[in-house]
C-alpha cells in the first residue's frame, strides 16, 4: 500500500474555516459511532487544537479557555485532551509536548508527522510501510510496541522558499 499524506502543509489557498468545520463534523461522527459524548468543552478544546496546523500545548489551550470561561483547571484540559486522544481525534507530538488534530479520525492509524522547525506547522502521514517497518524491526529485537509516533523535523517548502 502506498503512503497517504493526510494533511499536507497548508498553502495560501487553504480554507482553515472549512478545515476546522470538517474536523468537528468528523469528531461528532466518530463519537457517535463510539457511543462517546463530545461535550461542549471537549468540542471547544478540539477546536482550539485545530485552531492552526501548529501543535497546541495544554497550557496554551488552558489560557484560551480561561479567556472564554471562568475557573478552568489544568486537569479539565488534560481530561478533554485524553478523551480526544482516546477516540483518535487528536495526536500528541511527543517532542513538542503538544497536540495536533487528526486528519483522518475515522480510520485508526499510527502517528507519523513532518514538523517544520521554522514555522512549527505539522503535516500528518499515514504510511503503512513505515508502520510495518517499525513493528517488524521491534519484533526482531524482542520488543512489543504499544504505540508508534514517528516525528521528522525539517523545513517545509514555504519556509524554504522564504529564505531563498
Amino acid at each position: 500500500m502506498k503512503q497517504k499524506i493526510l494533511s499536507a502543509f497548508p498553502d495560501a489557498a487553504h480554507d482553515h474555516v472549512d478545515c476546522v468545520r470538517d474536523a468537528i463534523a468528523a469528531a461528532e461522527s466518530v463519537c457517535g459511532s463510539h457511543k462517546a459524548r463530545l461535550t461542549p468543552l471537549r468540542k471547544t478544546v478540539l477546536g482550539l487544537v485545530w485552531d492552526s496546523h501548529k501543535p497546541a500545548g495544554a497550557y496554551d489551550i488552558l489560557e484560551q479557555l480561561r479567556a472564554e470561561r471562568d475557573r478552568v483547571a489544568p486537569a479539565t484540559v488534560y481530561r478533554a485532551l485524553d478523551f480526544l486522544i482516546e477516540h483518535g481525534l487528536i495526536h500528541r507530538i511527543e517532542s513538542l509536548n503538544a497536540f495536533v488534530g487528526c486528519s483522518d479520525p475515522r480510520n485508526p492509524h499510527s502517528g507519523q508527522f513532518m514538523i517544520c522547525q521554522r514555522c512549527k506547522t505539522v503535516a500528518e502521514l499515514a504510511d503503512p510501510d513505515i508502520h510495518r517497518a517499525v513493528e517488524q524491526r521491534a519484533r526482531s529485537l524482542g520488543f512489543a510496541v504499544d504505540r508508534q509516533t514517528v516525528e521528522v523535523i525539517g523545513v517545509c517548502d514555504a519556509c524554504a522558499a522564504s529564505t531563498g
